[in-house]
């Protein structure tokens, strides 16, 4: 099963448009996960219509529509794996133990708001990603997206892929 992760999109504030590389791969993915932060209902809408399944939470920046119909916490089992998709974990530090501690029964927390890059394994097993963001790189060098892979209970191939600047 092979997965998209994406985050803080900010469509349209930050970009007209996710880049036609991360259309691109919603056309190969089995799975969507959007860690919140879409700003306008209608790139959900388009986002739902072309992709095979999505799952999803809001985040700080939805408003009352995007809350409407999303939740703040999504849970789902992908390929025998319990993911677990919010937009908030609060500080770095500290952060794999605490959310170890706050989800003890997810094998892996897809997460959002930073626009920073994540990827580490917490003493539990919990592994964390945040993909950072396809449209707003903030203060990181390039706008970024993950991939995966997950098989008979086993995450593989995650994969940080970097975008060309771009400026909003």
């Amino acid at each position: 099963m092979r997965l998209l992760l994406i985050s803080d999109t900010h469509v349209p504030k930050r970009a007209r448009d996710l880049p036609q590389q991360v259309w691109d791969e919603v056309a190969r993915a089995d799975v969507v996960v959007h860690a919140g932060d879409w700003v306008e209902p209608s790139l959900l809408d388009t986002l739902h219509a072309r992709s095979k399944r999505l799952v999803a939470c809001w985040g700080n920046n939805d408003g009352a529509e995007l809350r409407a119909r999303l939740p703040e916490r999504a849970d789902v089992v992908l390929g025998g794996l319990k993911f677990t998709i919010v937009h908030e974990t609060g500080a770095a530090t500290g952060r794999d133990a605490r959310m170890a501690k706050a989800y003890p029964d997810t094998d892996v927390l897809v997460f959002g708001h930073s626009h920073i890059p994540w990827d580490t394994t917490a003493s539990t097993g919990l592994r964390l990603l945040n993909p950072g963001s396809p449209t707003d790189r903030r203060r990181q060098p390039f706008c970024t997206y993950m991939t995966a892979t997950v098989h008979n209970g086993v995450l593989s191939d995650v994969r940080l892929h970097r975008l060309e600047r771009r400026d909003a």
